[in-house]
């Protein structure tokens, strides 16, 4: 497998002198099985995963299937509530806090619907006679998305493979061994609640049950099925143990579904299951392994220096010395891949998309309900999507905005008294989109997510894509807004509000704390994106309407973001005390990352405000380490986030010290991002991932002749006359909005002198390879999908030139683009 890996890599590198990635950087191992679930390692194919253990005497597999959720279907909109919006929002001008904020969960809130994202249960193998084990090794394979465990009882060495099969819909766990007739073991699957298990023929088990705790009422009724095909032995299956006895190897075959959405669990069980048992172990490992492949090695990144060879050492090895400030250049490298592998196994098309833990869960009352978080959670999953170059991953996030419309259309209308759709900043598998009791109100979530389906396009160039799919959901979420804002009384000037700043509150003149405030920032950034947007998606389109017109206008009048007297920019739009200075959330740069309306070059004033907001953010306001646990620089997530801003900026040795913090803070031994208190969370390791693809690439920024409006239009002073001063920007001309320039290696950090990246995504139609050594480009590689306009920067050269689609092109540091030899 690893000779597979190298020469495969190496057949796809560039002819720069530079070695194939190891094979290790693709391998996470350990010298010792998973004593806790977030040791345990991974196997996902977007619907169906698994956490491995690898125990010795007793294995535990801890089984997931993509649609068991509590809960059901409900309407919690209060009908009517936008009639007290005026009384709310003069409440909020006026500085009535205390009594704006009592009126809104009276008023504007609905009842909160419950349902959990659950587990399908536990898988229990039990070896006598294993607890002796010696040679010991547990590893996770991420190019082969195989989990291995060997290890020897005296004279025979036992392996264990477990991969999760999309193209199959089943997970396959093999159990071999050196020696003739030496596999033996019992089985048994179980779950903590609301579940039976049973004996199925003579070979079999199966796992019926319903997802409880829910409201209004349960949720899905489930169905987990395995099969042991023996070589070899005797299988007896019995009470709902499963008994194998001196096989020479065994499969095991596992299926699972529910009837979310009325699928009929039973037959897509047996459907499967009949199709495996009929396929050939090799065939479904070969199967498996190319329909993973076609995406993970589209992507690839090795990471100097390398003192040692990077897999001579364990994982979570390299993790404590990374903790205890050695660098290790590789284990970035890994974690890279890793989230990329995460993505994969978690979101494929035709299923549900990645929710806060992926696919991965243990718990039937999960944190957070294991949803849907439309805040920044829900978004990270898929930062590195386009970039990293698994846009199809992206599909079932579009999916499931289009399935969100009806309710979205109700909550708009009912609540908001508004045209459009709209979401809360939460939502489960059954597609709630009402401001709920226990929350609050904050309209923005969808406007964002609706920047993926333009992300989208931007990186593909998919007019038809565009034109069906992503452009009507774009209008919906910016015919909200046209609604949605109004008149600050003080400059005239348009605002969101009610709404607050994600999860952060700040201090009133009465000394108490407050969320809610007519214009936060954030909320009039993604406003002027979804405008703009829409305003270059109908341009490709050739779209022009009354809708259009009335987004231009009211884009022209949009309030814009502020700058403090202390050169930060102003959270909640006006001077305003945090609550926790420190806080996990940096809304009010979004237009910096993942937005692209701060820029060092377009808007520098915004963009070193931006800089000094970071710095503030994440010294907790000043301390050196804040104590809050949930403060910024402790979060996963958070850190990512600070990574692709500092990465945004320019600024690499910022963007890697976050990161630096976030494998030090915030990261499990099986590599799995932690949010406090212990919890895994997903989205840390994803926009990880696209952190590190922003530091080498970034193609966000419109060339020099997209008309871009005078930066200096942008920013409004706090300490000026607000009504004056706060001239909106002009917005983005949508005839030139194609025109990106790609920056190579835009946010290089020192530590990583050396290294190589192939196949990242760019906007516009563009695929990139990229080598440097000692710091500086030593090669560049650019294939265009379509033809059009090339322009590449590296530092402050620029280049440019017409292509066509398949061309590649080559350039060094001297940025004199050739074709390749």
């Amino acid at each position: 497998m690893k000779t597979l890996m190298r020469a495969t890599m190496t057949a796809a590198g560039m002819a720069v002198g530079a070695t194939a990635p190891a094979a290790e950087e693709h391998v996470l191992w350990y010298r010792q099985p998973a004593s806790t679930w977030v040791e345990a390692l991974p196997v996902g194919n977007g619907r169906l995963g698994a956490m491995v253990f690898g125990g010795t005497a007793k294995e535990r597999l801890a089984l997931n299937e993509g649609t068991i959720w509590s809960g059901s279907p409900i309407a919690t909109d209060r009908v009517g509530a936008h009639r007290h919006l005026p009384e709310i929002r003069r409440l909020l001008f006026e500085g009535k806090y205390a009594e704006a904020e009592a009126l809104v969960p009276r008023e504007l809130l609905g009842d909160r619907p419950l349902g959990w994202y659950q587990p399908l249960g536990d898988l229990a193998l039990e070896f006598s006679g294993h607890e002796g084990a010696t040679d010991y090794r547990r590893e996770l394979d991420l190019d082969s998305a195989v989990a291995r465990t060997t290890y020897r009882v005296g004279d025979t060495r036992f392996t264990r493979e477990v991969w999760a099969c999309a193209p199959h819909e089943v997970i396959v766990v093999r159990i071999s061994a050196s020696q003739p007739g030496q596999v033996s073991f019992t089985a048994a699957l179980s779950r903590v609640e609301t579940a039976e298990a049973a004996s199925v023929g003579a070979e079999g088990l199966e796992l019926r049950g319903q997802a409880d705790r829910g409201k209004p009422t349960a949720g899905v009724h489930f169905l987990g099925r395995m099969i042991a095909l023996a070589d070899g032995g005797t299988v007896e299956s019995r009470a709902a143990r499963l008994r194998l006895e001196r096989a020479n190897a065994v499969t095991l075959l596992i299926a699972a579904a529910s009837n979310y959405r009325g699928t009929d669990a039973d037959a897509r069980v047996t459907a499967a299951l009949a199709a495996a048992r009929a396929t050939p172990l090799a065939r479904l490992l070969a199967a498996h392994q190319e329909d993973h492949r076609k995406f993970y090695r589209r992507t690839a990144l090795a990471l100097g220096p390398r003192e040692a060879a990077p897999g001579a050492l364990p994982t979570d090895e390299r993790l404590r010395r990374v903790k205890a400030g050695e660098a290790d250049a590789g284990l970035f490298a890994l974690y890279f891949h890793y989230g990329r592998y995460l993505l994969i196994g978690s979101s494929r098309p035709g299923g549900l998309p990645a929710n806060l833990q992926g696919i991965w869960n243990e718990k039937v009352n999960p944190p957070w309900f294991c949803g849907w978080h439309f805040d920044v959670n829900a978004q990270m999953n898929y930062w590195p999507a386009e970039v990293t170059n698994l846009s199809e991953c992206h599909g079932p996030l579009f999916e499931f905005l289009e399935a969100l419309r009806p309710n979205g259309r109700r909550t708009a209308r009912e609540v908001y008294g508004a045209r459009g759709m709209v979401t809360s900043h939460r939502t489960n598998a059954w597609l709630f989109t009402s401001p709920v009791k226990g929350l609050t109100v904050w309209p923005s979530g969808f406007a964002w997510l609706c920047q993926h389906l333009w992300e989208h396009y931007r990186f593909t160039l998919d007019r038809g894509f565009l034109a069906a799919r992503g452009y009507p959901l774009m209008r919906e979420a910016a015919e909200f807004w046209l609604d949605w804002l109004v008149p600050d009384p003080e400059t005239g000037l348009l605002v969101s509000g009610p709404s607050p700043s994600p999860e952060n509150m700040f201090l009133a003149a009465d000394g108490k704390p407050y969320n809610l405030v007519m214009g936060p920032t954030m909320d009039q950034q993604i406003a002027a994106e979804i405008f703009d947007s829409c305003l270059a998606a109908a341009a490709v389109l050739g779209i022009e309407d009354d809708f259009l017109r009335e987004v231009r206008a009211k884009r022209s009048r949009l309030a814009p973001t502020r700058i403090g007297a202390d050169g930060r920019i102003l959270e909640w739009g006006r001077p305003m005390t945090e609550r926790e200075p420190g806080h996990r959330h940096i809304s009010h740069v979004y237009a910096v990352y993942p937005g692209w309306q701060i820029t060092p070059r377009g808007t520098p004033e915004l963009a070193e405000a931006a800089r000094k907001t970071i710095a503030f953010r994440l010294s907790g306001g000043g301390t050196t380490r804040p104590t809050n646990v949930s403060n910024s620089s402790n979060v996963g997530w958070s850190l990512a986030w600070n990574s692709a801003l500092w990465a945004r900026l320019g600024d690499g040795t910022q963007a890697h010290q976050a990161l630096t913090f976030l494998l030090q803070r915030a990261v499990f031994a099986n590599l799995f991002d932690g949010h406090p208190p212990g919890v895994f969370q997903i989205d840390g390791n994803l926009g990880g991932t696209a952190a590190i693809a922003e530091m080498l690439l970034q193609s966000h920024q419109l060339a020099a002749v997209a008309g871009v409006g005078d930066p200096g239009e942008k920013i409004s002073k706090a300490g000026t006359d607000l009504a004056a001063s706060a001239r909106p920007p002009t917005g983005i001309e949508p005839h030139a909005t194609m025109n990106s320039e790609i920056e190579l290696l835009p946010a290089l950090p020192p530590a990583w002198p050396d290294g190589r990246v192939r196949g990242l995504r760019a906007r516009g139609g563009f695929e990139v390879d990229l080598a440097w050594q000692t710091g500086r480009l030593s090669e560049a590689r650019l294939r265009s999908t379509h033809d059009g306009m090339l322009r590449v920067r590296y530092g402050e050269k620029t280049v440019e030139q017409r292509v066509a689609a398949g061309q590649v092109m080559r350039c060094d540091a001297s940025l004199e683009l050739t074709p390749p030899p």
